[in-house]
């Protein structure tokens, strides 16, 4: 499913009743994506995403395994902020230890930032970041974060749950939150459940995997079906409406069947405060 044109988000920017005071609802656009660092032919499919990105015409974009060595992060805020028009702000935080050189979560903004922070699990080199926005007036958080592998234990997922919430709870100085990523886990599995417990998933379809392939032919993760399950999320608490949601970033090239903007698909929702 793909995101509705730029035309249809405008008209979803203000919503109220004509001639009343106060009645307007604030409605924006968030999506997420899971880049696979470099990998499997990165200098031809980075244009598919910002092909991609560009339909989509998100305000808030938050990336997993942005690639530090290529600078992926400023790459993506350049080419995002020519194609679409915006000045995108872009948050970054490096993952921890050994692969701190390697890769790290990406947040980009159109609205002011307020604050940043950043937490870490202690497991794996994985961390989570926050990044407070202004949105005419009203001030969300915005997570970004990548968990456990897909065919690791769940425990650890769940171990990095409880701690994600946790975190959360001790910044309770907002009216809403969201939290975006990949999370490796379906919705049936404990760590997710403990998520939704809090956090409301805007989506339920598939996200993982692509049939991403190298150029010798090896496709991403052979041991899973393809767009089997959702285990990527854009997961929303406090005074926060989903209007629309879908799965985007998941066409491939039209010259080349085999290559696609990741080996997931992204996750994009229209959300309101109300």
């Amino acid at each position: 499913m793909q995101a509705s044109a730029r035309s249809d988000h405008d008209s979803l920017r203000r919503i109220g009743t004509p001639g009343m005071m106060h009645t307007s609802t604030l409605s924006f656009r968030v999506a997420t994506l899971n880049l696979e660092q470099d990998h499997k032919r990165w200098d031809a499919r980075r244009e598919l995403v910002i092909d991609q990105l560009a339909a989509l015409q998100p305000d808030v974009v938050a990336f997993n395994e942005i690639c530090l060595p290529l600078q992926t992060g400023p790459w993506l805020q350049r080419k995002a902020r020519g194609r679409l028009g915006r000045p995108f702000a872009l948050l970054q935080q490096s993952t921890v230890n050994g692969s701190s050189l390697v890769e790290g979560e990406a947040l980009l903004t159109r609205y002011p930032v307020v604050e940043t922070a950043n937490g870490d699990y202690r497991t794996l080199d994985m961390v989570a970041q926050v990044v407070r926005l202004d949105i005419e007036g009203r001030l969300l958080d915005v997570y970004v974060t990548h968990l456990y592998r897909s065919q690791g234990d769940d425990a650890l997922r769940l171990y990095q749950v409880q701690q994600l919430l946790a975190w959360i709870e001790t910044r309770d100085d907002v009216e809403a939150r969201i939290v975006c990523g990949d999370f490796n886990a379906t919705l049936a599995m404990p760590s997710a459940q403990l998520m939704a417990s809090v956090f409301r998933p805007t989506q339920r379809a598939p996200t993982a995997f692509t049939p991403l392939q190298d150029t010798d032919g090896t496709v991403s993760h052979p041991y899973w079906d393809r767009f089997d399950r959702c285990i990527d999320y854009i997961w929303v608490a406090g005074s926060l409406a989903v209007r629309h949601s879908g799965v985007c970033f998941n066409t491939p090239s039209a010259t080349d069947p085999t290559l696609w903007p990741s080996d997931h698909a992204g996750v994009w929702a229209d959300l309101t405060f109300s």
